[in-house]
């Protein structure tokens, strides 16, 4: 063997040990494409699970909507052939699909007006709702879940540490009955401060309206910061403790940086991938709403609605909330995905 074939045949070792090349760019696409795919197969199952799932309830829709009243058989059968429950089930679920497949969830047994109109009328109030909420304990839950681990085992991150596992562990439905008696009802020598439940007193308008709904807003968001701040402080805790043994963050102090700046500006944003996963979750489940807060407080969302529809049961809201609930996960957990490579060009390889 020659003195020239020995670096082409190191070379070639090199290749061999290394793998195949890819080529630069080509990777994100093909990670784009796969989470985009499995987002859709994940709503095609929600729509096939939301037809099934929700006839399993007990109890005749029909018979429900007459409120108890003396009906005749030739009355039922009428309404069973309004609504469509008259058809066979393969007959309705294909229907429902491609119905459902164009925008169409059907028509609300109860209200007699299209499930979609429901949806829309009742959104910006969830959204004003849990989204306070969001922005609230997420800001909170980052803020103190950085102190806490950066000053882990002294007595303030005891303190954070305990109250947040505390009020995580607590009912949500269960804390808002509670504020709602000390703080609506008042107990002892306190007086009632907040509204028991709604969104409005009535007759309100202008700037006097927008009192009164940050108002009655005060409980369901305080209630939903209480719960939830905990789950956000103890992932961000969790993450930064583990980058905090890390190299770079001892050159950067050995450069004389203060030990803020070495925090903010190097430890948290490498420890942001586990709070930003969590943050989209979280983003999702605000389209949702939290059904059990709403229905405490007498909140008008989409929770609420739910709820309501849930007693009848009213199948196409109920099918066409549970599909908006969980498409609206299935699209934050996606976007989640695509940002990942953004923050760690390593996820996309």
């Amino acid at each position: 063997m020659t003195a020239d074939a020995t670096p082409a045949l190191v070379e070639d070792k090199q290749r061999t040990a290394a793998g195949p090349r890819v080529r630069k760019g080509s990777a994100y696409p093909r990670y784009l494409a796969g989470k985009v795919a499995g987002a859709a197969v994940s709503l095609l199952a929600v729509l096939v699970t939301s037809f099934f799932l929700f006839r399993l309830i007990p109890g005749d829709p029909v018979k429900t909507m007459t409120g108890g009243r003396q009906v005749s058989v030739e009355q039922l059968a009428a309404y069973r052939e309004e609504f469509g429950l008259d058809l066979p089930l393969w007959r309705q679920f294909t229907d429902y699909c491609g119905k459902a497949l164009t925008g169409d969830f059907g028509t609300s047994y109860q209200f007699r007006a299209p499930v979609v109109d429901k949806i829309t009328e009742a959104l910006p109030n969830t959204l004003l709702l849990t989204g306070t909420a969001f922005i609230l304990y997420t800001a909170l839950g980052i803020f103190l879940g950085t102190r806490s681990a950066w000053r882990h085992g002294r007595l303030g991150d005891r303190v954070n540490t305990g109250l947040a596992l505390t009020l995580y562990s607590i009912p949500s439905f269960w804390l808002g009955l509670l504020l709602i008696i000390v703080l609506s009802v008042g107990i002892g020598p306190l007086p009632g401060m907040f509204p028991t439940g709604g969104m409005e007193s009535g007759g309100e308008e202008g700037f006097a309206y927008v009192l009164d709904v940050a108002h009655h807003l005060v409980l369901p968001v305080v209630t939903l910061v209480a719960v939830e701040y905990g789950q956000t402080l103890l992932v961000t805790r969790s993450a930064l403790l583990d980058e905090m043994g890390s190299d770079y963050l001892t050159t950067a102090r050995a450069k004389g940086l203060r030990d803020d700046l070495v925090r903010r500006r190097h430890a948290v944003p490498n420890a942001l991938l586990p709070t930003v996963t969590l943050i989209f979750i979280n983003l999702g489940r605000t389209v949702a709403g939290v059904i059990l807060v709403e229905t405490v407080f007498s909140w008008p969302g989409l929770g609420g609605l739910f709820y309501q529809a849930l007693s009848v049961p009213d199948l196409p809201l109920v099918q066409g909330l549970f599909f908006v609930f969980a498409a609206a996960v299935i699209l934050m957990n996606t976007l989640a995905d695509l940002v990942y490579p953004l923050l760690d060009p390593r996820v996309a390889r």
